[in-house]
């Protein structure tokens, strides 16, 4: 069924909602300030302070680098990134004061290659050339200035083995020789690898390797599957990102608790000591930082701008805060949390330590970010990512505790409309699925808020950050208890007298878009609308075309979920099949054409599989994306779809969609 047939059924969606209750809505946000190209957005200093670097669009619109003075305003920033298609979201300063570093794919395809642009000239070089490879994994130190560590498979596919790299010349040499299970690398202020963070698939067990002076290899420390958070098990390490502080590192485990803690471990005789612990995990880097080269995921943590040392670790509950090992530095971290109103994400510090960058995250308003001039202690506000938005009076996300079926107690963020009574509601499980959601600004649920939905986020069994019990919990239940869990809060929704129970729809990403398939395969009644990008709806086949630099993650999974290919009949218990089950409700499906994750083909085949069940189902497919949407064309494109599609089924207000210029959208 087309969209504009949809439409004219949104009439009808209303008198079945009971649309007749008066309410103050207010204005539409317009999609293009949600998620449209941000004005300013990651903003750092350079080393030596005189400069500040920030990305915002060209005047075509596409994302790239500009550098302007650090006192001055942003129109005497300069362009210093010449990208006109896919856009650059991601860079960091080199410690020369002369090169910026940034990393790309193609057309969402992961095989990332790191690049240099010189802010003198603007002469750009693609420092890793290799048709065949792609990096990770990149250290900095300003003991060494003119070098850089990157990882790269140029060896054999998928195994990252630590190149040293000079910014000068170009030249590369080989550091460290990946023996096929090290996920991350950690190194010295002379950028000498110390250390490895290792992964076992066969045992499941994560280790942290250290190197002796003469090169030999040994395991510092070893933690079984069940205490090894995820950070130990995927593209990302256990070891704190800081420079190895010389025969102590920092390493993160819930060994011997529920939470996940910082220790303290002598590389020399291997003794720890708990050096910060809190009731939740110890948090992640953002997903969205962009001073951090994908798939690096690592804890969030705050060094010292010149020695490299551990200064502060993050933790996160239903919100995040900082743990400063030091008192002083506490105080700075504190200071900024009253006078900003939200959570002080330190994103770069100039070489002196005289002034920090400070990116402010709330869940009611866009990233704003300030300078803060530590000695002084004033504030100088940079720019926020959607200044149109200044003004707007935007719903925050309400932590609240839901209990499944079986007692198990799921955390949950709930954002909820103007008015009172009950209203449509969207589902939100999030991907991963061993991921979590945050109290951040997110412009989904600003969206759904805005036209009048209660949006509700599951933390399910199998989720991070509130200990190994909830995370654990999700073993061997991918689509079965997690999906339960999704149910139940739904329900818990309708009892509470927040959702409409007429008019319920649920929006999945990545797993959470095969979870959004799963729940209304369950519940047909329940859902009326399934919103699903990307998913992976035949679990086996995920698997088997998983990336080659995936590993480790495809070894986790069949831990986590057990072994659908060699076990077609659970391949069969766990995909999305709808056998015997013809849903009542619409489908939106959408895809990237390159995605490396989850192959096109789950989504053709679940679409082909409803439409035989004369199923509605909208299926879009986006040409040049690959695992989720990064242009905001597509963005946008993809998003008045969404609008209208729920306004069609659950009768919700929607901004008038109309063609978007530069989007790679093919409807199939």
């Amino acid at each position: 069924m087309k969209l504009d047939r949809l439409l004219s059924l949104a009439l009808l969606a209303l008198a079945a909602g009971g649309a007749g209750v008066a309410r103050a809505e207010p204005d539409l946000l317009p999609r293009q300030v949600l998620f449209g190209a941000p004005a300013h957005s990651w903003p750092q200093l350079s080393p030596d302070g005189r400069r500040l670097a920030f990305l915002a669009p060209s005047p075509a619109g596409v994302m790239n680098v500009w550098v302007g003075p650090t006192k001055g305003e942003g129109r005497q920033a300069r362009m210093l990134t010449g990208d006109h298609a896919r856009g650059v979201y991601g860079y960091r300063w080199a410690e020369d004061n002369r090169h910026i570093l940034y990393w790309q794919d193609r057309d969402g395809d992961e095989a990332w290659h790191l690049f240099s642009v010189e802010v003198a000239t603007g002469r750009t070089r693609d420092l890793t050339p290799y048709p065949r490879a792609r990096m990770q994994n990149l250290v900095v130190s300003p003991k060494r200035p003119h070098e850089v560590l990157v990882g790269l498979d140029l060896r054999t596919p998928g195994v990252f083995d630590i190149y040293r790299l000079n910014l000068e010349s170009g030249e590369i040499v080989l550091r460290a020789q990946n023996p096929g299970d090290v996920l991350s690398w950690t190194a010295d202020a002379n950028l000498q690898v110390r250390a490895a963070t290792a992964f076992d698939p066969a045992r499941g067990e994560t280790s942290v390797r250290i190197r002796a002076r003469d090169g030999a290899w040994r395991d510092l420390a070893r933690w079984p599957f069940g205490d090894s958070m995820f950070l130990g098990q995927i593209n990302g390490g256990s070891v704190v990102p800081t420079l190895a502080e010389g025969s102590r590192i920092y390493t993160v485990s819930a060994s011997g608790a529920n939470a996940s803690r910082l220790a303290a471990v002598d590389m020399t005789t291997g003794a720890s000591r708990i050096a910060a612990a809190g009731p939740c995990d110890v948090a992640e880097t953002p997903d969205d930082d962009a001073t951090v080269p994908p798939p690096d995921l690592r804890p969030l943590a705050l060094k010292n701008p010149v020695s490299g040392r551990l200064e502060a670790i993050g933790f996160e509950c239903a919100e995040r805060h900082w743990r400063a090992l030091k008192p002083t530095l506490q105080l700075d971290l504190d200071r900024l949390r009253d006078r900003l109103g939200g959570f002080p994400y330190v994103i770069s510090r100039d070489r002196a330590d005289r002034e920090w960058v400070v990116a402010t995250r709330s869940g009611n308003r866009p990233v704003e970010y300030s300078l803060y001039a530590r000695r002084s202690k004033t504030l100088r506000p940079l720019f926020s990512e959607q200044p149109r938005l200044k003004d707007a009076a935007l719903p925050a996300p309400k932590a609240v505790q839901i209990a499944a079926r079986d007692g198990v107690s799921l955390p949950a963020y709930l954002t909820r409309p103007t008015g009172e009574g009950p209203r449509p509601m969207i589902l939100l499980p999030h991907g991963g699925p061993w991921y979590r959601d945050h109290d951040d600004f997110d412009p989904i649920v600003q969206l759904f808020a805005n036209r009048g939905y209660a949006v509700l986020q599951v933390e399910y069994r199998g989720s991070t950050g509130f200990g190994k019990g909830l995370l654990n919990a999700g073993d061997h239940e991918y689509g079965l208890k997690m999906r339960d869990d999704l149910i139940d809060a739904t329900q818990w929704a309708i009892d509470q007298g927040i959702a409409d129970p007429k008019r319920i729809a649920v929006f999945g990403i990545s797993a959470g878009g095969y979870l959004a398939l799963r729940v209304t395969e369950a519940r047909p009644d329940l859902f009326r609308a399934t919103i699903d990008v990307v998913g992976p709806t035949d679990v086996a086949y995920t698997l088997q075309t998983m990336p080659t630099n995936w590993r480790a993650v495809r070894a986790r999974w069949v831990r986590r979920i057990g072994d659908v290919v060699a076990d077609p009949d659970l391949n069969a218990k766990l995909s999305v099949r709808f056998d015997g089950t013809k849903p009542s409700g619409a489908f939106l499906i959408a895809q990237g054409a390159n995605d490396p994750r989850v192959n096109r083909r789950n989504s053709d085949a679940i679409v082909s599989r409803l439409r035989a069940q004369g199923v509605p189902v909208t299926y879009v497919v986006y040409s040049d994306e690959g695992h989720g949407f990064v242009r905001p064309a597509n963005n946008l494109d993809f998003y008045g779809r969404v609008e209208a599609f729920l306004a069609a089924t659950l009768g919700g207000r929607a901004e008038p969609r109309t063609a978007e210029p530069g989007a790679k959208a093919e409807v199939q």
